[in-house]
């Protein structure tokens, strides 16, 4: 590539510019303490309580709350896609990371919460910001005192499988009621 050429990249043209706003995550934890993961779930889906900033910033969104299971919708957009066209591998990541813990939240109360020991994904499709409204579903498998195991599919607007996860999740305060 020329340098003219590489020069042309930087134009005005192809210049994108997005602005994300967000709510701090400190009040917001606070105002969801009192409720059972499932409550906060369904308040982050009504629009009672705001998403977390992750959810902001790549524009996911909750569709489906139930227990044990949550699905989250992304309108994929240029800014998430790689050099060569395709969404990166994290974005993917990220619905499902999140899709799959906030499906352990639906189990417990108050109080109550997990993070990440582990996460595994299997890429088995492309996908871009062409692939229609992408849905990540996370599914609990078994709810422990000290890990939880969950499972986690990403399709795309055609309902197409084009990743599948698998994570584990330890528990933190209080204990589940299994």
């Amino acid at each position: 590539m020329t340098a003219a050429e590489t020069a042309d990249l930087h134009s005005p043209e192809l210049t994108r510019t997005r602005v994300v706003e967000w709510q701090a995550p400190g009040p917001v934890a606070k105002a969801a303490l009192p409720m059972s993961g499932i409550e906060a779930m369904r308040a982050i889906r009504d629009g009672v309580l705001p998403p977390p900033p992750m959810a902001r910033l790549i524009g996911f969104r909750v569709a489906a709350v139930e227990e044990g299971r949550i699905v989250m919708e992304l309108d994929a957009h240029e800014s998430l896609e790689n050099t060569i066209g395709l969404l990166h591998g994290a974005t993917a990541a990220a619905l499902l990371d999140t899709a799959m813990g906030c499906a352990i939240s639906t189990l417990l109360p108050a109080g109550q919460t997990s993070v990440t020991l582990d996460l595994k994904l299997t890429y088995l499709r492309p996908l871009s910001a062409r692939s229609g409204t992408i849905a990540a579903e996370g599914k609990v498998i078994k709810l422990g005192r000290q890990t939880s195991y969950t499972e986690g599919f990403v399709r795309d607007g055609k309902g197409n499988l084009a990743v599948h996860a698998t994570a584990t999740f330890s528990m933190l305060g209080g204990t589940p009621t299994p």
